[in-house]
């Protein structure tokens, strides 16, 4: 079986180390592919931390995967040796159940996660903090040669979880949209949706990021920190995408919504937030929430961002400074999405 180098946590409050993982030979129909960049998501700090349920060290993280075919199998029809591919957040569903016909592999309930996770071969699965990775090919996503790996390594979480939302809901010419949060996840909310056409706002807790934030696509940023911001917006925007993970009292932002508005969160926040529920009765709101895409949605949104020059602004960072990004993300010290060369596992 190929090996592969990799990065791995051992427990909750450990620290990542090197190490060396087995990867299966592809069968018929798999995608054995050289990873070349892995993104950091605030979803792999929650799981190598034990914030969101049970973990099973020791754990490779990485759901946001770039890098080149090396070998496939023999009645593989949809890539080849050399192509540029991608693998987001699940590397495999039943492909028969009404959530995968309808193209929603995500809520599949035999969905196989990339990491953290047990795989068909019955082992667990591990990430893309690795040098190599053998995929099913119909969950594999072709990386349009517009879109360079290293930025395109987290488009395969942070593009599709914001890019989903902001396509169902309506973005686009004559929309007004607000973005909660200029982190990860945030900033590339805030570009996907201009480039669909609206008139964007970012909501930040301050104002330090105000330049970057109109240099993305922004026409208007606010500071909620400041008493009376969120006053002054009521009743302001068709759509509301929250890309915070910490818990909050939503009722303040409900009321920005113009009647019939739709507030979504894909920030997932850890603990309980609060509603006022007449809140929403007060002009037929709308609450929802959003958890990636499927397959189709994702290759979707990789070609969206490179017609449309969309990209995150990244820093990337070598395997011995995975540790302390991780504390840095949690600071909101990261501009904005960090990503793991993994030539120096």
């Amino acid at each position: 079986m190929p090996k592969a180098n990799a990065y791995a946590i051992d427990n909750p409050t450990g620290a990542f180390h090197p190490t060396t993982i087995e990867r299966r030979e592809p069968g018929p129909t798999e995608v054995l592919f050289d990873i070349k960049y892995a993104g950091i998501c605030h979803s792999d700090i929650h799981t190598a931390r034990g914030e969101w349920g049970p973990t099973t060290y020791p754990l490779v993280p990485g759901h946001e995967i770039a890098g080149i075919v090396t070998k496939v199998g023999d009645k593989v029809t949809k890539y080849k040796v050399g192509d540029r591919v991608g693998v987001g957040c699940f590397i495999d569903s039943c492909g028969t159940c009404e959530q995968c016909a309808s193209g929603h592999e995500q809520f599949c309930s035999q969905a196989i996660f990339t990491y953290n996770d047990t795989g068909r071969d019955g082992l667990p699965t591990l990430g893309g903090y690795s040098t190599s990775i053998t995929v099913e090919q119909d969950y594999v996503c072709a990386i349009p040669d517009g879109l360079a790996l290293d930025a395109a390594a987290p488009l395969l979480c942070a593009g599709i979880t914001t890019y989903s939302p902001l396509k169902r809901w309506g973005a686009g010419p004559g929309k007004k949209v607000a973005i909660v949060g200029m982190g990860g996840l945030g900033h590339v909310g805030v570009k996907i949706a201009a480039a669909m056409g609206a008139d964007v706002s970012v909501i930040s807790q301050t104002m330090s990021k105000q330049a970057d934030g109109l240099r993305f696509g922004a026409t208007n940023y606010y500071a909620a920190g400041v008493p009376g911001t969120l006053e002054s917006l009521r009743h302001s925007f068709d759509l509301i995408l929250s890309t915070v993970s910490s818990s909050t009292d939503l009722t303040p932002y409900i009321d920005c919504l113009k009647p019939g508005g739709v507030f979504v969160d894909v920030g997932m926040p850890q603990h309980d937030s609060q509603l006022y529920m007449r809140t929403l009765c007060d002009g037929n709101r709308i609450v929802a929430g959003s958890m990636i895409g499927g397959i189709a949605e994702t290759q979707q949104m990789l070609d969206f961002c490179a017609e449309h020059g969309v990209a995150p602004q990244i820093e990337v960072i070598g395997a011995k400074d995975i540790t302390a990004a991780y504390d840095k993300v949690v600071a909101s010290q990261v501009r904005y999405r960090y990503v793991i060369d993994t030539s120096t596992l």
